[in-house]
């Protein structure tokens, strides 16, 4: 249940670097991290440093949507659920499950479907083809 409320804080944050992009540290210059603070920072650090190309990977997978005409809360929801699909090992289906709640929490009525399409399809496609091309000790993410 922590990751979860971890993944809360994440995603306000990245909503709140769409409308005004600073730094890391001045978005994490708050006092309500808790007990998840690496989690978070770790993970946010990630998004930023891959966001071109999580980019890419939703307006490419986002059929008929421009990046900038998604609603703020799914675009950033997907950049979260990418990042850990991606760049984590963590298991996609937890992934695409913590996204989806987020989306019905946070998001409009059908968004959790939009969000479970994309990701599915971004879990398929990408994640599947690394953990079969997985070697251990070597660096995770896309080639």
């Amino acid at each position: 249940m922590r990751r979860r409320k971890a993944r809360e804080i994440l995603l306000q944050l990245l909503f709140q670097r769409d409308f005004r992009p600073v730094s890391l540290e001045e978005l994490l210059a708050t006092d309500s991290l808790g007990d998840q603070e690496d989690f978070i920072r770790r993970t946010l650090q990630g998004i930023i440093e891959h966001q071109e190309e999580i980019d890419r990977i939703i307006a490419e997978k986002a059929v008929g949507w421009k990046l900038e005409r998604l609603v703020s809360v799914d675009r950033n929801i997907l950049r979260l659920g990418i990042y850990e699909l991606l760049y984590t090992d963590l298991p996609g289906e937890v992934v695409i499950n913590e996204a989806v709640e987020l989306s019905k929490k946070y998001s409009t009525e059908h968004s959790h479907i939009f969000i479970n399409g994309i990701l599915d399809r971004v879990f398929k496609e990408y994640r599947r083809e690394r953990d079969q091309n997985y070697r251990p000790g070597e660096p995770q993410g896309l080639s």
